[in-house]
């Protein structure tokens, strides 16, 4: 399965087994990805995790 970076436009290859949330990374920017839909092969810059600071 393949897909377009949203970030870059390189063409992104899905795993077979991939999985919608699977977090990958863009070959060409290095953006990380997450997994919108596997069908059809749908990928999204990843939301960025923030730190918990425990308050």
């Amino acid at each position: 399965m393949k897909t377009e970076c949203p970030v870059c436009g390189a063409e992104v290859e899905l795993a077979a087994d991939a999985v919608q949330g699977e977090l990958l990374e863009c070959p060409e920017c290095g953006t990380e990805l997450e997994v919108i839909s596997v069908n059809p092969p749908v990928v999204q810059e990843a939301p960025q995790e923030e730190e918990d600071w425990g308050q």
